[in-house]
């Protein structure tokens, strides 16, 4: 957690994203995630309001509407031997939250469809980029990459219509687009212009889908697994709900909930690695850094770490109930990243997190198939290799 800390935070000015993050520079530009120096303190200081407590709170309402249409699908597969793979499901339905948050209902369900499938396919490419040990490959018309192409065109058409589309209305709107489009840097009184708002629109579709689809998904893996702990949760929703809906007040008292959600995180960090790069040499833990060394932090490594956690590969939602944990580092748990750049939709997912798993709880219970072998996957984010097959039946 030391060096996580000096990296991150103490030193974080001499360590960038650097040469690693021009990989993904085709689809999300100079967006918050790849930005760096004067311009991401500027971007950031203009996004934050949208991403306070009482904003994310707002946006529950469209979190519950997307989970109950979600689950209002899956009636047909009770009593049957039809898999239902949920992290198929939970990738559906955060992208529809994302998709609804950012931009009310101005997207039709075709383009949703399009831009989620796009997405997919484009994050796969960028990560067989990455780890590819020479980039002149994407440099070649082969025609996996006239199609990267493409789905960063068909991404663009309709980002920046629906841009066009919001600025000539002149009703800019209440949602993530419209606060963005009113968007106003105190210190200078600039506002993003179309090519800065699509980058941070195409970041945001990225940061608020696949990550917190994974984070459930692993959730609902856990929770099968440990029928005890399933248990608990379920006796909290009914105490805490009594069969009603929740809302955004309710977040706060599903703690063992939240608890759940956190040490899923713990477990399987959906971003289990990040890369800096030095700018100057460096000393970290008597271990010298040279410039341009690339860091490596590993976030997984840091919460399986017998040295930060007791029992360190069990699954223990209640290490992270209120008033626990108060002598844990501030930087062994790190699932968002953490200093001035930790990721600025965490309340977000947490709170699309805990609605998702007691609304789900309130209504099923989640099995996973028999026979089913779980195992990490790391393409980039760290997913269930295969998904999640479950069966289905009535809490």
């Amino acid at each position: 957690p030391d060096s996580i800390q000096h990296v991150l935070q103490m030193n974080n000015q001499n360590y960038i994203k650097g040469e690693r993050i021009k990989i993904t520079s085709p689809l999300i530009g100079n967006g918050l995630f790849a930005s760096e120096g004067e311009f991401w303190r500027r971007q950031r200081r203009m996004m934050q309001p949208a991403f306070h407590r009482k904003e994310i709170d707002k946006i529950a309402d469209i979190m519950v509407e997307v989970i109950q249409e979600t689950m209002s699908g899956w009636e047909a597969y009770i009593g049957s031997r039809e898999r239902l793979n949920m992290q198929h499901e939970m990738m559906n339905l955060t992208m529809e939250v994302v998709t609804r948050a950012l931009f009310t209902n101005s997207l039709s369900p075709e383009e949703v469809a399009e831009v989620g499938c796009q997405i997919t396919f484009l994050l796969d490419v960028i990560t067989e980029r990455g780890q590819a040990p020479f980039r002149i490959g994407e440099m070649i018309p082969t025609a996996r990459n006239r199609r990267f192409d493409a789905g960063v065109d068909s991404i663009n058409s309709i980002i920046y219509r629906l841009i066009e589309d919001r600025r000539a209305s002149g009703d800019l709107g209440d949602d993530l687009l419209g606060m963005l489009l009113n968007a106003q840097d105190a210190e200078t009184g600039d506002r993003m212009n179309d090519h800065q708002l699509r980058d941070e629109l195409v970041t945001m579709f990225l940061a608020g889908h696949e990550t917190t689809a994974i984070a459930i998904s692993w959730s609902i893996i856990l929770l099968s697994l440990n029928p005890d702990v399933r248990r608990k949760l379920q006796e909290e929703v009914d105490n805490v709900l009594g069969g009603r809906i929740p809302g955004a007040t309710d977040y706060k008292a599903l703690s063992y909930t939240a608890a759940v959600f956190q040490e899923a995180m713990r477990l399987y960090p959906p971003l289990p690695i990040t890369v800096r790069q030095a700018l100057s040499d460096d000393i970290l833990e008597g271990y010298p850094i040279k410039s341009y060394s690339s860091i490596f932090v590993n976030f997984y490594s840091l919460h399986h770490n017998p040295d930060v956690w007791d029992n360190p590969e069990g699954f223990d939602p209640e290490r992270f109930l209120p008033g626990k944990g108060k002598e844990r580092h501030r930087f062994a748990y790190a699932p968002f990243g953490g200093g001035p750049r930790q990721c600025i939709g965490n309340n977000f997912a947490l709170m699309e997190g805990v609605l998702a798993l007691a609304m789900i709880s309130q209504k099923y219970e989640l099995n996973l198939c028999p026979g089913t072998d779980i195992r990490a996957h790391i393409p980039g984010t760290l997913r269930p290799r295969g998904g999640v097959p479950v069966i289905l039946k009535r809490s």
